[in-house]
């Protein structure tokens, strides 16, 4: 998958994107990432990628024609890509839209900043606005390595085991079973004898309750979609 990242801080992405299985996936070529300042396509001498919002209001928005100027130079690169914009308003970043992107051979994740992007932007040139939760945060970077790293996890072969993504929180619309290893006994703590048991029919019983337990108790708004959504894949 190639994924590109129109910001006006690359820096930032230096150091997150470059270590374990996100650096993996780079270093094998699971994973083609990108950086662009947009900055670069802004045309007068002062490099201006902002400017104040037509209304009055507060804050600066970014412009329209440098974004779309940025845009079009990266799209050419190679075909065309599902183009993002990291947006507080987005569709919120869910298991399933995280398996949606991961099927998608290129994205192009733009990070706002500022009060916003000019509308004429998002209305002519994104596909999906996407939020990574009902907060704000100070510009795109963030949700963008958020949005990245779990969609590298579906790539197949990024996390070396297959069935790791398969079974972890919300693959199948429920939290995570609890997980133990060695000791099997510390301070008193046990591990349940179910998982000592080696006895797979049980075990995974065991799991499933738990999963159903957990996910009650902590999140019982995924128990609503629960058994309506189709098996996780691949």
């Amino acid at each position: 998958m190639r994924v590109d990242i129109l910001t006006l801080f690359p820096e930032a992405f230096v150091g997150p994107l470059d270590v374990s299985m996100i650096g993996r996936a780079r270093q094998t070529g699971l994973l083609d990432l990108r950086l662009h300042n947009f900055r670069e396509w802004a045309s007068d001498r002062h490099r201006t990628v902002d400017d104040y919002p037509f209304g009055g209001g507060q804050g600066m928005v970014l412009k329209v024609d440098v974004l779309d100027e940025a845009l079009m130079h990266v799209q050419a690169e190679a075909p065309p890509g599902r183009v993002i914009l990291l947006s507080p308003q987005g569709r919120l970043l869910d298991d399933t839209l995280v398996r949606e992107l991961a099927a998608q051979s290129r994205l192009i994740l733009v990070c706002g900043r500022y009060e916003g992007v000019d509308e004429r932007f998002i209305e002519h040139c994104v596909d999906l606005e996407v939020s990574i939760g009902d907060y704000v945060v100070t510009g795109g970077e963030l949700p963008a390595m958020v949005l990245v790293d779990a969609v590298t996890r579906q790539l197949p072969g990024a996390l070396g085991d297959e069935e790791s993504a398969r079974d972890e929180s919300f693959a199948h619309g429920l939290l995570e079973h609890p997980q133990y290893t060695r000791p099997a006994e510390y301070r008193g703590w046990n591990v349940p004898e179910v998982l000592l048991s080696g006895h797979h029919a049980r075990i995974e019983a065991w799991k499933q309750e738990q999963r159903l337990a957990r996910t009650r108790e902590r999140r019982p708004d995924l128990l609503a979609d629960h058994g309506r959504r189709p098996p996780a894949g691949p």
